[in-house]
């Protein structure tokens, strides 16, 4: 494995910067799009009649949408261009929101949230791959986590943003939209779905991908070689046993922390004075994304503790995510609650570049979207598998117990990442 030259932005020639700033304007435009709807989705599909068991069926529905499309369409990014796929990612996402604002049917918001899901699942593997592919070709050998955690401060920014908008916006022109006949929460999608059209337009005009061919069997070549690419992206993960090491690591992972990212607001809420419950949810909703971002922004300076060995970084970072989320889950006043959940977001921010960036150093470029679509299909498996368990424990028990077991997943995965970094170790020969 080659040696990488430590990463500085003011060092970097002018076509890597501009890489860089490109992708981040593009990752903050679409998760601000996304971030509109996130704090209001559960509010729009009450005000439109759903109870709570029809809203988890509505979530399921999106769930299996991007677990059965997952894999299929980041292997055809591989074979038919990264920034194509991405383009109908964004259709999807158009036309799941216009079929949310048009009815109130429990089968078309169905509809509405399989292509959520469908676009979810196009998205996946896409423009990452593009963007590390791009940067290695503009700065071969140069650290590209630094460069990654640029653009996941962006994504996190973009979603905190939106997020808080999502939830203004309402209150500032819910009248309006109600004297023209929709729901209160639809000025959230509409300004979501304004915003998602600005994300294809940029993506069209922004983002430079060499063509790959443009006949017309383009396309059904792309869905025939499917089935081979999922073959040999299971393959290597099977053979390269870092790689196979880094996604059970992520398995564990999310099986830890998803309960908490999901369930916390039901369990905050009880915390709270009735007056100002659903306003202090929201402003802990964008710090979590603020929280996030700023622990992407400074992953780079705590991976230069670790001498830059991603690995470690990982499992110190696993190590510390239990332990805060042990504190989090015996809180029992609002103070201790919040201060330990910024805590455990900015840890989670932390988390994510080096276990991308060792992802990126075991694959080559021709199968890179489809092993981060593998990579995205394992951690939605593990994060499913950890709140279908976290639910039954907080049923029979309480939720901090249910958050207390699951941290014991995180100790397995500093296991996994400490077995990773010797061999990824080994595997350098140093």
């Amino acid at each position: 494995m080659a040696t990488e030259t430590e990463f500085s932005f003011a060092a970097l020639n002018a076509p890597a910067r501009h890489h860089i700033r490109v992708f981040q304007i593009h990752q903050f435009l679409d998760r601000f799009a996304m971030g509109l709807t996130v704090a209001v989705v559960a509010l729009a599909l009450t005000d439109r009649g759903m109870d709570l068991f029809q809203i988890s069926l509505l979530f399921g529905v999106y769930s299996l949408t991007t677990m059965a499309m997952e894999l299929p369409f980041g292997g055809l990014a591989d074979s038919i261009g990264r920034k194509p796929v991405f383009l109908a990612a964004v259709i999807a996402s158009l036309i799941s929101l216009a079929l949310f604002l048009s009815s109130s049917e429990f089968l078309v918001l169905a509809l509405s949230f399989a292509f959520i899901g469908f676009g979810r699942a196009l998205r996946s593997g896409t423009l990452d791959a593009w963007f590390v592919e791009t940067f290695k070709a503009a700065a071969p050998d140069v650290d590209v986590q630094p460069a990654l955690a640029k653009a996941q401060w962006a994504n996190a920014v973009g979603l905190a943003v939106g997020a808080v908008l999502g939830g203004l916006l309402p209150d500032l022109w819910g009248e309006v939209a109600t004297h023209l006949g929709f729901g209160i929460y639809d000025v959230s999608y509409m300004a979501s779905f304004g915003v998602m059209l600005g994300v294809f337009v940029f993506t069209l005009l922004a983002i430079v991908e060499t063509p790959r061919p443009k006949n017309g069997n383009a396309l059904l070549r792309g869905f025939a070689t499917v089935p081979t690419v999922i073959k040999d992206a299971g393959l290597l993960a099977l053979r390269h046993p870092a790689l196979s090491i880094l996604l059970a690591s992520l398995a564990f992972f999310l099986m830890a922390t998803n309960p908490v990212e999901v369930i916390w607001p039901t369990h905050a809420r009880p915390m709270l004075d009735e007056a100002y419950a659903n306003t202090v949810i929201g402003v802990l909703t964008a710090t979590y994304f603020f929280s996030t971002a700023f622990g992407a922004s400074v992953s780079p300076y705590i991976s230069r503790i670790f001498k830059r060995r991603h690995a470690i970084t990982l499992a110190a970072t696993f190590a510390c995510l239990a332990c805060a989320q042990i504190a989090l889950a015996l809180q029992g006043g609002i103070v201790g609650f919040v201060a330990f959940f910024i805590v455990f977001s900015v840890i989670l921010g932390v988390s994510e570049t080096p276990a991308s960036s060792i992802l990126h150093r075991c694959v080559e470029d021709r199968q890179r979207s489809t092993i981060l679509s593998l990579s995205s299909l394992i951690r939605q498996l593990g994060a499913a598998l950890g709140l279908v368990l976290a639910g039954a424990v907080a049923e029979i028990y309480a939720t901090p117990v249910a958050w207390i077991v699951g941290a014991a997943f995180l100790f397995i995965a500093v296991i996994l990442a400490v077995v990773l970094a010797r061999r990824l170790t080994a595997d350098s020969g140093h």
